[in-house]
């Protein structure tokens, strides 16, 4: 599996991401300055909730600038048996009932799911139970996720 096309993938993702909460975050802004929102009463509060929404609408921007910031800048480089699985790395994970998954462990954005020649990637990060526990780990070795314990099969 090529790994700098799932660098390629997260990137476009969170560039998408980016424009739609930029927007949004405009849109907020405007709505909580404009004449509209301004108090007619003391319990009248659309202006204040449109500038709280701006507000945490600016602050996912900085979030997601800061995510794509930390993918583009991310080296990639092949699994190493010296220094086991690291940011970066793409891991292969079975269960007992013989379930399997692949993870990419990258430096933000967990949770989003890419698709590579018809397998499904999920992305971790290391401030995850289950990603900071593979870090440094190699195939054959075991972590465990909730519940279940999962076999390290490959890493790349």
């Amino acid at each position: 599996m090529d790994k700098l096309l799932l660098q390629q993938q997260v990137c476009q993702r969170l560039e998408a991401d980016l424009a739609l909460l930029v927007a949004a975050a405009e849109t907020a802004r405007q709505a909580a300055t404009h004449e509209e929102s301004k108090a007619e009463n003391k319990y009248d509060t659309r202006g204040l909730e449109a500038s709280y929404l701006a507000a945490g609408q600016s602050r996912r921007v900085e979030e997601i600038r800061r995510a794509l910031n930390a993918w583009r800048t991310l080296q990639l480089r092949a699994y190493d048996d010296a220094s086991g699985i690291q940011l970066g790395a793409l891991i292969w994970l079975e269960d007992a009932t013989g379930r399997q998954q692949c993870l990419l462990l990258g430096p933000d954005g967990a949770g989003l799911k890419l698709q590579h020649d018809g397998q499904e990637v999920v992305l971790i990060t290391t401030q995850a139970p289950l990603g900071h526990q593979l870090l440094g780990r190699g195939p054959g070795d075991e972590v465990k996720a909730g519940p279940a314990t999962w076999q390290i099969l490959r890493a790349e």
